[in-house]
């Protein structure tokens, strides 16, 4: 019981780290942001995680239309 809730945690750690990856594809995430202030640094993250997800929702729309088509 005890290894499939580690296997559980670890996949779904596996998938977070994944997304973390994808975000810090923006360069303005991957490089060190040198505002102090806080809420700029809380805003550029929202908006490249809003791009992120943007990217996927388009992915997915293309993949069904593409699945449609066949």
């Amino acid at each position: 019981q005890e290894k499939e809730e580690n296997r559980r945690i670890s996949s779904v750690r596996v998938r977070i780290e994944h997304v973390i990856g994808d975000i810090k594809r923006h360069r303005i995430i991957h490089d060190i942001i040198r505002f102090s202030c806080s809420e700029f640094r809380d805003m550029v993250m929202e908006t490249c995680c809003g791009l992120h997800n943007f990217r996927i929702w388009l992915k997915r729309k293309k993949h069904s239309k593409n699945q449609n088509k066949s």
